[in-house]
């Protein structure tokens, strides 16, 4: 005999159910992003790394467009079946590399800091998340603050890149470093620390 299935109408849900499934779908997409770090963070690493190097050879004026092609080939066949070695994200890589090869000031050193000049944010998105940051945003500042909103919000790539198109921090942002305005200094440049700091957390 086939087991009866009941479906609950709205009108018949308990009191509380909406708030309740909201939060739980935003924690099942947190623990989504937070998974992927979990997998992703060495090959982050990896890549930054790739992305100093062939930085390297490209700024001494030793390695060309060719060399780069080359390479992409070469470690395609070397590891067929993986990807992120195409010459695109090769490209992508140096990209990555020069867009934190110097530790923006509002990194706190003794805890932001991984043993590249990565801010440890940077480590907990995944690497599509990155890519749409060094395309889409220039200011280090910023940066930090969308890495941070999507790893407290759990958003998608889609939602990330949506977010960065309709100005969010400009909109909400700028909220969170408006100390200076409304603290003497040096309470402002400590309240400016803290809230930063807190961002990492």
């Amino acid at each position: 005999m086939k087991a009866r299935t009941t479906t609950t109408s709205p009108a018949n849900l308990p009191e509380g159910y909406p708030e309740f499934i909201h939060n739980l779908k935003n924690r099942i997409r947190s623990a989504q992003i937070k998974a992927a770090v979990s997998v992703n963070r060495e090959l982050i690493l990896l890549y930054w790394h790739i992305g100093r190097e062939i930085g390297g050879k490209v700024d001494a004026g030793s390695w060309g467009a060719k060399v780069i092609d080359t390479l992409a080939r070469d470690l395609q066949s070397e590891f067929p079946g993986t990807g992120g070695f195409s010459r695109t994200n090769l490209y992508r890589m140096r990209a990555f590399y020069a867009a934190y090869s110097v530790t923006p000031a509002i990194v706190p050193q003794a805890v932001g800091q991984t043993d590249s000049s990565l801010p440890e944010s940077v480590l907990h998105i995944p690497w599509g998340h990155n890519v749409v940051h060094i395309e889409k945003v220039k200011d280090p500042a910023q940066r930090v603050w969308y890495t941070c909103q999507a790893i407290e919000h759990g958003w998608s790539r889609a939602i990330l890149h949506h977010q960065i198109e309709s100005d969010l921090y400009t909109r909400q942002g700028k909220a969170i470093t408006n100390f200076s305005d409304t603290l003497p200094a040096p309470q402002s440049d400590l309240a400016k620390a803290d809230a930063q700091r807190s961002l990492y957390f």
